[in-house]
């Protein structure tokens, strides 16, 4: 019987995202499986995977909001902004950071920021990753890029930070795109300070949560018990960032066939709109670019099926 649903996966350290792509395959069987936004391989953390029919719904969950637990390390950047890369400068002065200065400078990145992306990064640049210049030794200009940052909670209760080398844990929580290394870095430079992100991991990823997740040695051994679908979350769990309301029987064949429709009063305020039958997705719907006050189809899941009903 073919798999369909979202699986809350941890990926642990020393793994990439695709890795862990490439070990699901292998124990569940199937081709149809895909993640739902890259973690490095040094970062551990939630990373939904999409089984089956759910890969339809990957990039709405990608686009959704982040937590991330940190720690940024001050006294030394390195070329990647993280503990992997080589020290591209180093501050030895003895340093001493209040609490109310480390307050002062996330209150000043919280909001709407801008980031220079690292060159180690996936970012492309005339069709070629930044990553792919870095490894060449050549530098290229790099885009400017807009970042939410809802809040940074600091970790640590200490009242100040003194020495060489400084660290403190912080909690973010942000909008697609954000580069927490990059934020870590900018950290330092409102502090004074040269800076990278020395610890990361992602606790949240959307509406699935650290508490959520399986490892992969745990989805083998349901997988091999034959529960595995206890574990899977349905398909429109991946939408949960949209309204919903259910198809009415009027606009059934019209909607069946993809049709230009009325727009509905719940797409005024939202980007996109899913329409259900029995609760099940049927069509996502979004405003129509060109004509006012209409509707078009962004996306088509189809009739639900004997065992979603």
């Amino acid at each position: 019987m073919a798999i369909n649903g979202i699986l809350p996966l941890w990926k642990e350290k020393g793994m990439t995202s695709h890795d862990c792509v490439f070990k699901l395959r292998k124990i569940l069987k199937t081709k149809k499986v895909g993640h739902t936004g890259t973690l490095d391989p040094e970062v551990d953390g939630v990373l939904p995977i999409c089984i089956g029919n759910t890969t339809k719904v990957a990039e709405y969950i990608t686009n959704q909001g982040k937590t991330y637990e940190a720690e940024v390390a001050i006294g030394f950047s390195t070329e990647t902004e993280d503990a992997t890369g080589e020290v591209v400068e180093r501050d030895q002065r003895e340093k001493k950071i209040t609490r109310q200065e480390l307050q002062t400078a996330l209150e000043g990145l919280t909001g709407d920021i801008t980031q220079i992306p690292p060159m180690y990064s996936a970012v492309k640049v005339n069709g070629k990753k930044l990553y792919e210049y870095a490894r060449a030794g050549i530098a290229v200009e790099r885009p400017i890029r807009k970042a939410r940052i809802d809040s940074i909670e600091l970790l640590d209760s200490a009242e100040e930070w003194t020495g060489t080398d400084i660290h403190f844990r912080i909690r973010i929580q942000c909008g697609k795109g954000t580069y927490i290394r990059t934020l870590a870095v900018q950290i330092g430079e409102a502090l004074g300070y040269p800076a990278h992100m020395s610890k990361l991991t992602r606790t949240e990823s959307g509406k699935f949560k650290q508490e959520d997740c399986l490892t992969l040695a745990e989805v083998d051994e349901i997988a091999q018990n034959g529960t595995i679908d206890q574990y899977l979350k349905p398909l429109i769990y991946g939408l949960s960032a949209f309204p919903a309301v259910e198809v009415d029987p009027k606009m059934f064949f019209a909607m069946k066939n993809g049709q230009v429709m009325e727009m509905h009063p719940l797409l005024e305020d939202n980007e996109l709109l899913i329409f259900t039958i029995n609760e099940n997705p049927f069509a996502l719907y979004k405003k129509h670019p060109e004509k006012k006050g209409k509707m078009k189809p962004e996306k088509m899941f189809g009739l639900p099926t004997e065992d979603e009903v």
